[in-house]
């Protein structure tokens, strides 16, 4: 007994708790190399690491004991190679997983952080980064439609499209004009997507808001367009409306926030003779 290790120290040196240790000897997984015959204190040797190390390793990819006790008695490259390609392609999925979870928190959390800080009143242009989105099919409207109309037509066909409508979706005017004449009606539907292929590229944009639900901007796109002209500045581009907060961060449809935005490139003064 003196050569050998008691589990408190075995447990130490190993990184293993005595807990766990006296469950994998309960279920003849890993057992100590003897017992005291006056107490029944289990014993362990320095040499039984490389035994250990097998066990934790397979055990720390989540293994199933039961598999990790079959292959303790017999196993070769070629069945653990099989085991472990097993295990790469279920955490890749994973990790795929996890990685779409994580973008879809980014963007809302994002656009909600966003909606704490504006200005609501206010009518400005600002730099904005380039942004991935998913552009849905075009929509199509029948005499008294509104955007709920085709919205819920293509909810139908989101697997088609690629969309997952946990990420933030907006509305798309092609022009000034039309979001002006039917700013609840836009031209198409997109959604806040880091697999989207079409890019709103990084520029100066005309920026207002609006509360309301959705398609209810009341009088923006008019002071948008008013602004721009005011100011000598040239719409250049379609409109996007993003809601910063809807019915994922409010329980009240008047407390919607949209963001309007739309790229702008200011006249260039003619030269004097």
């Amino acid at each position: 007994m003196r050569k050998t290790l008691s589990i408190q120290e075995f447990s130490k040196i190993s990184d293993v708790e005595a807990s766990t240790l006296r469950y994998w000897d309960e279920i003849e997984l890993f057992t100590p190399v003897a017992r005291n015959p006056e107490n029944n204190y289990r014993h362990y040797t320095l040499a039984q690491l490389v035994a250990l190390n097998f066990v934790t390793t397979l055990s720390s990819l989540d293994i199933p004991l039961k598999v990790i006790a079959e292959l303790r008695e017999q196993r070769n490259p070629e069945q653990l190679l099989e085991i472990l390609q097993k295990i790469e392609k279920r955490m890749d999925m994973e990790m795929r997983n996890l990685r779409y979870r994580y973008s879809m928190i980014h963007a809302r959390r994002e656009l909600i952080q966003m909606g704490m800080k504006v200005d609501e009143s206010k009518i400005s242009v600002e730099y904005l980064d380039e942004r991935e989105m998913i552009i849905w099919p075009r929509n199509e409207y029948k005499e008294g439609d509104t955007f709920l109309d085709p919205l819920s037509k293509h909810i139908a066909n989101l697997r088609e499209y690629q969309v997952n409508l946990s990420f933030p979706v907006g509305g798309r005017h092609d022009n000034m004009e039309t979001f002006i004449e039917r700013p609840g009606c836009p031209d198409n539907f997109f959604s806040i997507d880091p697999i989207g292929t079409y890019i709103r590229k990084a520029g100066k944009y005309l920026v207002g808001y609006a509360r309301g639900y959705y398609g209810e901007l009341s009088d923006l796109p008019e002071r948008m367009d008013t602004y721009a002209k005011e100011n000598n500045i040239i719409i250049v581009g379609p409109v996007f409306t993003m809601y910063l907060h809807e019915e994922i961060s409010t329980a009240d449809p008047s407390q919607y926030l949209a963001k309007c935005t739309v790229a702008v490139s200011e006249k260039k003064e003619k030269k004097k003779k």
